[in-house]
Formats: C-alpha cells, structure tokens, sequence
C-alpha cells in the first residue's frame, strides 16, 4: 500500500530535492540528518561500492546512526566477511543491525518448492527482503540508501530526496550524482573497507543464487537476476 505523506511534509521534501537534486553527498547528508534527526537509519547491503563508502560517511558525521542489512540465508561469504571488517572498523560508530525473515529455506522450499529465485524471483524477494525491510525500518522518518544514477538505465533520474509511498517515509540517495570511479577513489584515499568480490568482477553482489560476475561491457548490474527480465529487488519499486 502506497503512503502519502502530510502536506508540509511533502512541500519540503520537493523543495528539498529541487535545491539538492545535483549536490554533493556532504549537503544531502545534512539536509537530511537535520531534519530527521535520530529517526534516520542506513540501509547497506554490503555488496557495492556506494554500501561502503555511505557507512564511512555516516560514521564521520552522525555516529550511533543504525545502520541495517537484510540477511537472506543466500548471502556470500565475502559478504559477510565485509560485514564483520565493517564491525572491527567503525565499532559503535555505527549501530549495526541485522533483519530477515522467520521462513528458512529449508521451509521455503517446502513451501514454495525448490529454487524459488528461479521460478519466482519476484516473490523469493519479498519474501527475504521486502517484508524484513518493514521491520528494519518501523518507527524510522527516512533512510539512506546507496542508488546512483550511474548504476542501472532504471536508476538513471534518481533523486536526491524523495518520499518513499511504499514505506512510508522520506528516502535520500546521497551519492546520486557519483559514479564507480569517483566511489573506489573516496574507499582508497579513506581507507574503507569493501566487499572483495568487487575486485573478481561483481560490481555488485546480491544472493549467491542470483549473482554472477559482470562481463567487459556489460550494465553494473547486469549480474543480478542474469537470464531474466528483473532488474530490481522490490526496495527501490513503488
């Protein structure tokens, strides 16, 4: 169900986004932790560059801020592997949380049968990200996710700030105007830590069931959901 918002409230997100539509990454974040103060929460999904570098710079400018992920029980080691050097990094700099579904996928499979992701991608996704999403962010007034208009042809008039109807609250992209180059220049010179994976040809990494390494050529995400039409998650889908 689509949310719609108060009328003050959406007066100033547009005016919002017309001022900070091209701006850097610094000023969104301002606008943003200005407004909604402790009500903000991170998403990162611990698989693409923009995951990293917007935890450093949440790290540096508003401590303590929770920061969530969605473990899907299909996740890469290397994964994992960047969560926990995110944790020995940034220590209570960040306020690292975990979300997932109850359904295992011992019980998925019994319930919807084998290879879901395959037969319905659409739904193994709501089930293992969309509906643990709405737990992550209950009681929050926006969140902070990595989308850069660089990413995908479906992302390329990403706003800065915009209000998300699907879940009810305002939603900022602080690295919208940024693209690969400039990410891995900020992780080098910054020192941050990011997922390995990266470096064998997976510009971004979702589930080890629906991820493959990208050839010379090809759409950074053309490694997600390979074979099928789907180009998205449900996160960032009204």
């Amino acid at each position: 169900m689509t949310t719609t918002p108060a009328t003050d409230e959406l007066a100033a997100i547009e005016a919002a986004e017309a001022r900070l539509h091209n701006a850097k990454p610094e000023d969104i974040l301002e606008w943003v932790f200005k407004r909604y103060g402790t009500g903000v929460t991170l998403a990162s999904a611990f698989g693409n560059t923009a995951d990293a570098v917007l935890m450093d710079m949440v790290a540096k400018v508003a401590p303590g801020t929770p920061v969530f992920y969605l473990d899907t029980d299909f996740l890469f080691p290397e994964t994992h592997d960047f969560i926990s050097k995110s944790r020995e990094k940034y220590g209570d700099k960040i306020n690292l949380q975990m979300f997932k579904t109850d359904l295992t996928p011992e019980a998925q499979a019994i319930k919807f049968g084998e290879r879901l992701w395959e037969e319905h991608p659409d739904q193994c996704c709501d089930i293992r990200k969309v509906e643990p999403i709405h737990q992550a962010l209950d009681g929050k007034r926006a969140w902070i996710t990595g989308i850069r208009r660089d990413q995908s042809e479906t992302r390329a008039n990403a706003p800065a700030v915009t209000w998300d109807g699907k879940f009810g609250l305002a939603k900022a992209n602080p690295l919208v105007t940024w693209d690969e180059k400039t990410s891995w220049a900020y992780i080098f010179a910054n020192d941050v830590p990011y997922n390995i994976l990266h470096d064998r040809n997976y510009p971004t990494v979702g589930c080890t069931n629906c991820t493959r390494a990208v050839m010379p050529g090809e759409d950074q995400r053309a490694g997600r959901w390979a074979g099928s039409d789907k180009v998205e998650c449900g996160l960032h889908l009204d």
